[in-house]
């Protein structure tokens, strides 16, 4: 489990394929990262299967590579992290699962007073769990749903803080971004399928 606030910037510095997936390297600037533990790379919860000089090595499975951007990292690209939550620590973005929903598509960028806006075009399955003033993790980064301008686009602010120490702020209209919907819209829509008679949006 995370929170959606990112605790580091890292880079790739290797990135190749074996067994079918692939393996990528990233330089951090932590200590004390052991073998199994999860982090969240760009909001996709990974397991660290080795430790290396300054970083830590994943394997990211075809599954994995299949509902996520994590293909197209190269070498020398930064990514956010997050170490998972431990008990007892506050919580203060939202429960982030790690689990990556969909990729969307940023297809505006504005500037209001000191806040960055993004405009992205979402999956039907973010879509329909996203409300406004809702949660939303981009990226890795827990952010609050500004607007739904339409039915398949949300708007999210970028306080300055969070422009300048995540990887938010290198995007740009056409990147591609990692999008895992609130976690509590989630559940609500599963249990309102399974009501006869109810037939959520």
């Amino acid at each position: 489990m995370f929170t959606g606030l990112v605790s580091a910037v890292g880079t790739v510095v290797q990135a190749g394929e074996r067994d079918g997936g692939r393996d990528l390297a990233v330089a951090v600037p932590w200590l004390g990262i052991e073998p199994g533990e999860s982090i969240a790379v760009n909001g996709a919860c990974l397991t660290v299967e080795r430790v290396i000089p300054a970083g830590f090595q994943v394997h990211v499975v075809r599954t994995s590579l299949e509902r996520t951007a994590l293909g197209m990292l190269r070498q020398g690209d930064r990514v956010n992290l997050e170490r998972a939550l431990r008990a007892g620590e506050p919580l203060g973005g939202h429960l982030v699962q790690g689990h990556v929903d969909g990729i969307g598509t940023i297809v505006g960028a504005s500037q209001r007073a000191d806040a960055r806006l993004f405009d992205i075009r979402v999956p039907d399955e973010v879509a329909g769990v996203s409300v406004p003033l809702g949660s939303i993790t981009v990226d890795g980064v827990s952010l609050t749903v500004n607007a739904m301008p339409s039915a398949d686009v949300i708007q999210v602010s970028l306080i300055p803080f969070t422009f300048e120490h995540t990887t938010l702020g290198d995007r740009k209209p056409g990147d591609a971004v990692h999008l895992e919907a609130d976690l509590i819209g989630k559940y609500v829509q599963a249990m309102l399928r399974r009501t006869p008679g109810i037939t959520p949006a």
